[in-house]
């Protein structure tokens, strides 16, 4: 589609867009360069972030290694909560603080690398816990300045937090997710090694790759650039839908709609796996500089409202609903609803992922899509609906109220998400057709 999206500038609205992006090594076997890339940003004492399975893993040692081959003091911090909260953010926190390395690595899903992006920020840039926190849950004050450097390594195929500047927890005492959004957050650099994707559970693959598949439809369908009011200061990581973004969102599309079946049926099939986690790579810049809207604004009440849900796949100590699982159950919904603001982008999106769009008219752009998306889900083995991870309807209100904190994200929207329109969202939700 090109630029055509972006033909007309709406008053008072911005007019020009903004690329930033992480450096980036793809391809198998390249954690093995662990050592000399964490040496040349600088680093002499390096925090090791992991989770306690990851830790576990080959791959861990593989990187611990690397590591010490390079010459470098590394000290392991592996108490990471996979679904963080602000108290582990914290417990990570006075970790580094009392650590004071000059530099980090992070190895493991984005639970991992979001633990090790607030570690180093508030390593460096001490405050209150609710002070960089997105407002209006914690202040959004602004990042004073850079942190260390940051080598990020994923190991997940899902949330591109290896190259975004954004970071996730549960906000407890809210019972809902939020976060902290800056570019001094995005990692120096990230090596990403489809190796580490072979000994992924079929579950994890699934839900991380939903994941990977909203961040794409999201970047893709949020209000175009044009449409962002200009404000005071830098653009916002969230700057809406620009040509650039579209590039990622395409491709991951493509992507995925040929080979997540297949990366989560068979985890013996290599090049299904790594041609996953390359969309999520391409994914994540997407949405690293487009940003995401509503499914994941709503994805964060129905993960911090999780009651009893123990996903197989995951750490069974406590109930979770993992965060793509949290997506994607709600994307038919909000695509129904907004495909009306750009119906070709969303007819083009299902062709993409898979769905005969022969004869398809701009009218029903919005269930071809979601009837995908729901063919999709209970292909690969995940809850149909919100049911299926506990919630009736009697968790409308809770739902939209834990949603609606999530001004970042919903104001990146096509379409105005107010109070009753989430709750009738979440209603849908609740019932896959």
């Amino acid at each position: 589609m090109g630029c055509c999206h972006y033909d007309s500038v709406a008053p008072g609205c911005d007019s020009a867009f903004t690329v930033d992006a992480s450096r980036v090594t793809f391809g198998r076997g390249c954690l093995r360069e662990v050592g000399t890339r964490a040496r040349a940003l600088g680093m002499r004492r390096v925090a090791l972030f992991s989770d306690a399975r990851v830790a576990r893993l080959p791959v861990f040692q593989t990187v611990l290694d690397a590591l010490r081959a390079a010459g470098l003091d590394v000290v392991p911090y592996t108490d990471v909560r996979v679904e963080p909260t602000d108290a582990s953010f914290q417990h990570a926190a006075r970790f580094a603080t009392e650590l004071q390395p000059d530099g980090y690595v992070s190895l493991g899903g984005g639970s991992v690398i979001d633990t090790c992006k607030a570690a180093n920020l508030y390593a460096t840039h001490p405050a209150d816990f609710l002070a960089y926190v997105n407002a209006p849950v914690g202040e959004g004050r602004a990042v004073p300045g850079p942190l260390r450097p940051h080598l990020a390594c994923p190991t997940t195929s899902g949330t591109g937090s290896e190259v975004t500047g954004i970071t996730i927890f549960d906000l407890v005492s809210l019972h809902a997710k939020t976060g902290i959004a800056s570019p001094l957050l995005r990692p120096s650099e990230a090596l990403i090694d489809p190796d580490c994707t072979d000994t992924l559970p079929a579950e994890v693959t699934a839900a991380s790759g939903m994941d990977v598949l909203s961040h794409a439809l999201e970047s893709y369908t949020a209000r175009p650039y044009t449409r962002r009011p200009v404000g005071p200061g830098p653009r916002p990581l969230s700057q809406g839908a620009n040509p650039w973004s579209d590039l990622g969102c395409r491709e991951a599309l493509r992507l995925m709609g040929l080979y997540l079946e297949r990366a989560v049926k068979d985890a013996g099939d290599r090049e299904a796996r790594e041609q996953v986690m390359w969309a999520a790579t391409l994914a994540g810049i997407a949405f690293g500089n487009a940003g995401v809207h509503v499914p994941h604004a709503m994805a964060y009440a129905v993960a911090g409202g999780v009651r009893d849900f123990r996903p197989s796949g995951y750490p069974p100590d406590a109930p979770l609903v993992p965060h793509g699982l949290a997506v994607i159950l709600n994307a038919p919904a909000v695509f129904r609803y907004t495909a009306a603001t750009s119906p070709e982008r969303h007819l083009e999106a299902a062709g993409w992922l898979g769905a005969d769009v022969r004869g398809a008219s701009a009218s029903d752009a919005g269930e071809v899509l979601a009837t995908r998306l729901s063919h999709l889900m209970r292909a690969v083995g995940l809850p149909a609906d919100l049911r299926g991870v506990g919630y009736t309807e009697a968790d409308l209100d809770a739902l939209t109220h834990g949603t609606l904190p999530q001004q970042r994200l919903l104001q990146n929207a096509p379409r105005e998400m107010t109070r009753p329109v989430l709750t009738e969202l979440f209603r849908q939700a609740l019932h896959a057709p």
